[in-house]
Order: C-alpha cells, then structure tokens, then sequence
C-alpha cells in the first residue's frame, strides 16, 4: 500500500470510528434525556406533569397515529401507579442487559420489571402470599398485597414497595428494598410495626390486620413515608391514621411517628381519621415537612378538637414525625363526619414556587366537591363559622387528586381537578392575591363507581400540553378508558384528542383509582391483570375507539 493509500485508508478508518462515536453519542444523549417516573404523580410535590415529553403532541395524539402497542399479562389486579426507570441493568434472568424499564406491582403481592417498549416480563418476584378479604371488606379485590404505589431512588438503585403478607400469626406489612436490576431483597425486610401514647396515658399498638396501606410511598429527607388508614371503616374501635417512616438506607423506623387520633374514648367507640387519599401520595414541600389529608372519625362529629384528633384536614407534619407544623380543617368537619365524608377521598397538591407576596400553596378536596385553595406557609387552622383559605371552588364529589402545569399561552400556572365526570382546567393568577379562575373543562364518560378520577399532564417543556385521563369503569362489565385532552383547544371546552378502551375492572367494589403514566413517547395503563402500553403507530386507527 502506498502512503498515500495508506493516509487515504487511514482517514476513511478515522471518519468511520468518528462517525460510530457520534452515533454512540447521540444515542447516549437520546438514552440520558429519557424520563425516569420514580414516585406516584412523577414528583414530591405531586403535579402529576412530566414536561420533558418531546414525542406525544396535540398534532399526533389521534387515531390514526397513536393507539395500543402491546398488552402485558399480569397474576392480579393493579391498585397502583406503574414507575419507569429509562435504562436498567438488569442482572437477573432471562434477559440481562441494559433496558427502559417499567416497574408494575400487583395485589398478588408481585413486583414486575417490565421492557417499557415491547412488554416483555424481564423479571417477577413476589413477596408472599396476599391477605384474601381483609376483615371482609369488599372494597378492594379478593386479594390485598402491595396496595400502594412503590417509590424509587435511582441513586442506589433501589425500588421500596410495602407488601401485606398473611403469615402464620397473621397479617403483617414488610417495608422491602429491592435491587432494580434483579428485583431481590438488599436488606432484611422491615416488619411494620409502632407504638403511640393516647391521652389518657396508654400505649395503642400497630395492629396490621386492621390497618390498610393504601396511599403511596413517600421517598424525602433520607426517609421513606407511609401512610395508613382502615379497610372498609371496619373495626373502627381499632383503627387509627398513621402516618410512619423509615431510614431509607437501613430500614430502621423513625423514632417518632404520627398518629391522627390520640383520644382514648369517644362516643361510638369510632376512631379511624386515615390516610387513605384514593390512593394519592402524600407530598413534601421545600423543607421537607410531609402533607396529607385525613378523613373521618367519630359519627357523632363532636370528637374534633385539632390536637388529640386531627379528622377532615389538610396536615403538615414535620420531617422527622414528632409535630404538626400546621393545619387546615374546615368549618364544616362535624357534619362531613356526620355523613362520612370524608375530606381525605382525595389528595393534596403542593404547587411548585409562585410569583407574589405568597410563593407556597397547595390545594386539595374531597368527597364534598369543594377544592381548597390554600397558602402552604399559613393553611389556615380551624374555625367554626368560616375557612380561612384563600378560595373554595366546586369541582365535583371527588375520590380524586389535582395535577399541574404550566400554560404555554401565558406562561402561567394551571391546576387540574377531576371531580365528579369532569376534568377542569384552573388559571391560577398570584397578584393581588392569588386565586384560580376556571378556564377550560370536559366530560368523560360517567363510572358506576364512586365519582372523580385521575388525571396526568405531558408537555414539551410548556409547549404542547395534553392531559391524560383515565375513567373508572362505565359498566358493570367493568371496563376503563383512556383519554387526551387538548387544554389549548379555546373557547373554554377541551377536544378530545384520543379516547380508548384501556382495560378491564370487574371488581367493582373497589374504585379503580388508576393513574395514566405519560413518558418517552408512551402512556401505560395498569389495570385488572394487564399492563397496556399506548404509542404512535400506524395501525393505531383499527385500535382505538371511535
């Protein structure tokens, strides 16, 4: 070869290796601005918007480009949030390697690694046998295991998902630590259990057969937060709201914990003020202070009194689980205990910092239909003749949470409610005073469960938003459906962008309080043993629903 040829041979070698190493790292920069989904509602704050979503548009949203991909079958009914880790090692199995990878839990007590894009089962590891009917309650399916939404922290690689267990002395909640890559224990799991003082100087004991984790896991301060409530309202005489945690690097309990009803008597023998939310998280704000909501206690609506039980109310509690920072019960709490109805059917937003004189709010409903705007800095405590928030606005009777966004129009805050069959868009406007202002609205199809529904926002940054909504079941057949809703579509009425059929629930005591999941170009729906994943397609068309 001459030099020349040789030079010449050389380059082309150069170019070739070039182009490959730009090609790697186009790939690489594709693969690392990939959205991971690591808790319920993608946040602490629990916007429900993920806006780095660069593939799903207004534009493409429809029939016929976008549609069912695939349907992966599961051992159980989902009661949970589906999580999304983009590029997993997975270590364990048939399929090692690296993949985008969907994390699935089901009341089988089973935890799923799934291939995000063809739905292949990498991995599933189950954690024990369920509770079947727990104290007969039916609202829920015949099984009771991991009935809340797992959390993830990618920096050690590590998924924390709660299961309920029947074991041989009984019931009994784990607090597992699981390797993403193989899906195996990396410590000894935690065994639930805590202890409180009630007024009149006794120890109440955590008694898992009673207790009912049904809100998902909070990761925050180096914790892991649960909260719990009742199954069914029964056994009241021996229910409590707890709210617990736990060192996420050693699973060793808090020394503190919060528990909502500390009186040792009350008329009916009826405690309960649990942390259910529908399922819904609880939040952390900027300084790590916990927020949930509780629901009812005593029939009678006398045993409120804001210190020894904290029923109906919005609560903040301190990172480390030893004090209410704050409150906000509203005015009517003795009647919605009354008439169980419960302020805690939904849960609570807290919306990212804001313009003006108040940077922090955060707002909330529940069974009632009234949505509460409120300052997160000051919720607004307690008073019998009026609520201290800054507005109250009728969404509808709501087993439901809000979401967020930002509008691309005017670069200013939304909020998203879901009560009744109604989907609403709120303009939040910060000066003089903040307040919400409804701007756009839409129907799905109405539930013949309990009303109000979940929604999830994706955006390109601010532009191009679309809002995800999932319905509980229109039949008794028990079938859900998912749409897309334009929020830009003018006049005040949202388009339907896409509305299709998304999976079955034929357990129709329990409310199918599902979550949409919305990233990197797809929308996974869990339901009653399937996992559906949507995306553009072209023979969407033949799929989805007319």
């Amino acid at each position: 070869m001459t030099p020349l040829r040789r030079h010449a041979h050389i380059h082309g070698r150069f170019r070739i290796a070039s182009f490959a190493f730009l090609f790697l790292l186009a790939n690489a920069s594709a693969a690392a601005a990939q959205t991971a989904v690591t808790t319920y509602h993608y946040d602490n704050y629990r916007t429900g918007w993920n806006s780095s979503e660069t593939m799903l548009t207004p534009a493409n949203v429809n029939a016929s480009q976008f549609g069912l991909l695939t349907k992966v079958e599961l051992d159980d009914q989902v009661d949970t949030q589906p999580l999304l880790i983009p590029s997993v090692n997975i270590t364990a199995g048939s399929y090692q390697g690296t993949h985008s990878v969907v994390y699935v839990v089901t009341e089988n007590d089973s935890v799923y690694a799934i291939d995000a894009g063809a739905g292949t089962v990498l991995l599933r590891h189950n954690l024990g046998k369920p509770v079947q009917w727990p104290l007969g309650c039916n609202n829920n399916g015949p099984n009771v295991g991991i009935n809340s939404t797992p959390v993830i922290d990618t920096g050690s690689n590590t998924l924390y998902t709660i299961a309920y267990t029947q074991d041989s002395t009984g019931p009994a909640y784990r607090l597992h630590a699981l390797d993403l890559g193989s899906l195996t224990d990396k410590m000894t799991p935690m065994v639930v259990t805590a202890s409180h003082t009630l007024s009149d100087g006794s120890s109440f004991v955590f008694n898992a057969t009673y207790q009912r984790q049904r809100p998902g896991l909070l990761e925050a301060n180096g914790n892991i937060y649960a909260g719990f409530g009742s199954f069914c309202d029964y056994a009241a005489n021996l229910s409590r709201g707890w709210l617990l945690g736990w060192n996420a690097a050693t699973l060793a309990p808090l020394s503190a914990n919060q528990i909502n009803d500390t009186q040792a008597t009350s008329p009916n023998s009826f405690f309960l003020s649990s942390i259910w939310m529908s399922g819904f998280a609880p939040a952390a704000d900027d300084s790590g202070n916990v927020v949930f909501v509780t629901g009812n206690s005593d029939p009678s609506g006398t045993t409120y009194d804001g210190v020894t039980n904290l029923q109906e109310s919005v609560i903040k509690e301190s990172a480390n689980l030893t004090n209410v920072v704050d409150l906000f019960t509203p005015s009517d709490q003795g009647s919605l205990d009354q008439q169980d109805g419960d302020f805690g059917s939904g849960g609570v937003l807290v919306l990212p910092d804001q313009p003006g004189s108040m940077p922090h709010l955060a707002v909330a409903a529940g069974k009632d239909g009234n949505m509460y705007l409120m300052n997160e800095d000051h919720l607004g405590g307690y008073s019998t003749t009026t609520n201290n928030v800054l507005g109250t606005y009728a969404i509808g009777n709501c087993w439901c949470g809000p979401s967020y966004f930002v509008d691309p129009n005017d670069g200013e805050a939304r909020v998203v409610s879901s009560g009744g069959n109604t989907v609403e868009v709120w303009k939040l406007h910060t000066v003089p005073n903040p307040g919400l202002r409804a701007v756009a609205s839409a129907s799905i199809s109405s539930g013949v469960q309990d009303p109000g529904f979940f929604t999830s926002v994706s955006s390109n940054g601010n532009a191009s938003p679309i809002i995800w909504a999932l319905s509980r079941p229109v039949s008794q057949e028990g079938g859900i459906w998912l749409y897309a809703f334009n929020p830009e579509s003018g006049a005040g009425k949202m388009s339907v962008l896409f509305k299709s059929h998304a999976g079955l629930w034929p357990n129709q005591g329990g409310n199918s309080n599902l979550v949409p999941v919305v990233a990197n170009g797809k929308v996974y729906v869990a339901s009653y043993k399937e996992l559906q994943i949507f995306g553009l397609t072209s023979t969407a068309s033949n799929k989805a629903a007319k």
